[in-house]
């Protein structure tokens, strides 16, 4: 009785494997589709804060009647609450744009430092 009590109470290894087999094949399908995820998030991210930086320094400019020299200047006057991060390069290391005419401030957009290119073969940098 008691040796028959014994056997019933764990897992046989076929049956650990069995499981170890199914959990792999799941992990198999799920992870190539979770990685691409990651990165479409990250891009879409990238644009938003282009997107509402740059607006605020063409707020800044139209406010000020020149641009401002850098982001925390921004940040200082209220137009933003804190410097955007670079979801791509995870810093807030942006690519400053002058303007053409350098008399009216240092930074006329910003553009991304990440390195490498996004899903349509375009340079982060250009963005």
């Amino acid at each position: 009785m008691r040796t028959h009590r014994l056997q019933q109470r764990g897992f046989t290894l076929i049956e650990l494997l069995v499981v170890l087999g199914i959990i792999s094949l799941m992990l198999t399908l799920a992870v190539p589709r979770f990685f691409p995820s990651i990165d479409k998030t990250r891009e879409v991210i990238l644009a938003d804060n282009l997107r509402t930086t740059r607006a605020t320094i063409d707020q800044y400019y139209g406010d000020t009647g020149r641009y401002p020299d850098t982001l925390d200047e921004l940040v200082e006057k209220k137009y933003l609450r804190a410097v955007p991060i670079d979801p791509l390069a995870e810093s807030d290391g942006w690519i400053i744009v002058a303007p053409d005419d350098t008399t009216k401030g240092k930074m006329y957009s910003i553009r991304s430092s990440a390195p490498g290119l996004d899903r349509n073969g375009k340079p982060y940098a250009e963005w």
